[in-house]
This record gives structure tokens, C-alpha cells and sequence, in this order.
């Protein structure tokens, strides 16, 4: 009876000790498994850490553009003299300000910046009380160079709030 105990104990024994291997394998592998999903975690978390503070980067020259946009819609279509254009002007110079500082959207902002300045170039002078026929078509071709130049600000302002949308999508 001494040896049927005895190895019932040892096969009892082994028994255990393969039970304890294998939840040591089991635990092994959870921990490597759990491991390995914090790590792609934690670099999820960083990169959408990264998106949000570039999106926070772009969040006011977004909203100058748009004020930049309303505001040169407002003078669509219609001659304007140099005093109408103070709100594009001070607009421009904030985004001006900040072109230096946001690298992902420099080239748009610059290129934003000098068609600013050639739309504000073309402010009509205050007209004469009586003006000549020459007078008249001179002040029309120049009201036709400021409507194209405002035509090509729109579409600069356009193509830099796509290029700020497709950034913030990633």
C-alpha cells in the first residue's frame, strides 16, 4: 500500500507541478501580451497628444483666415477706396505675424500675405467731383484689377484653409 501512496504523491506531485508550470507560461504570456498592447497605447496616445497640439497650432490662423475671408467678400464686386480695406489690412498683419511661427502652413501664409498686399495696392483714390472720360476708364480698369485681385486673395485664402483641413485630419 506504501507504494501505490507513493506514487499517487508523485504522480499528485507532478501533476502540480505541471499545473503550476503551465499557469507560469499562461501568466508569462498574458504579461507580454498585456505589455506589448500598453505600448501600442501609449503610442496611439502620444500621436493623438501631437494631432491635437498641432491642431491648437492651427486653430487662429484658421479663424483669420476665415475673418479674412468674410472680410474681402464684403467688398466684392464694388470699387473701394484705402480706407474700406482696414479690416483685410489688420487681418493680414496677424496673420503676418504668426507666418514665421507655423511651419506646417508658412508657404500658404506668406503667399496669403503678398496677395493681400497687392489687393490693397489697388485701392481706388477718392474720385474728383468731375472726372474726364480718360479719368473714368483709367478708374475702371483699376476697379477691374482690384476685383482680380481680390478674386486671386479668395482663392489663395481657399487653398490655405484646405491645406489647415487636410493637416488636421492627418
Amino acid at each position: 500500500m506504501m507504494t501505490s501512496t507513493t506514487t499517487l504523491a508523485i504522480g499528485t506531485s507532478a501533476g502540480i507541478l505541471a499545473a503550476t508550470a503551465l499557469s507560469a507560461l499562461v501568466m508569462g504570456a498574458l504579461a507580454t501580451y498585456t505589455l506589448l498592447h500598453h505600448r501600442q497605447v501609449f503610442a496611439w496616445m502620444q500621436k493623438i497628444r501631437r494631432k491635437d497640439q498641432a491642431n491648437t497650432e492651427l486653430d487662429k490662423p484658421d479663424q483669420w483666415l476665415a475673418d479674412l475671408y468674410k472680410a474681402q467678400c464684403r467688398l466684392a464686386q464694388r470699387p473701394c477706396h484705402a480706407d474700406e480695406f482696414e479690416d483685410i489690412s489688420q487681418i493680414s498683419n496677424m496673420i503676418k505675424g504668426v507666418a514665421d511661427h507655423t511651419e506646417t502652413i508658412r508657404p500658404e501664409l506668406t503667399k496669403i500675405v503678398e496677395r493681400v498686399e497687392e489687393y490693397l495696392a489697388t485701392a481706388l483714390p477718392e474720385p474728383a467731383p468731375e472726372m474726364t472720360l480718360l479719368e473714368h476708364r483709367t478708374q475702371l480698369t483699376r476697379a477691374m484689377k482690384q476685383e482680380n485681385a481680390r478674386s486671386d486673395l479668395a482663392r489663395g485664402v481657399v487653398a490655405a484653409q484646405r491645406k489647415i483641413t487636410l493637416l488636421r485630419q492627418g
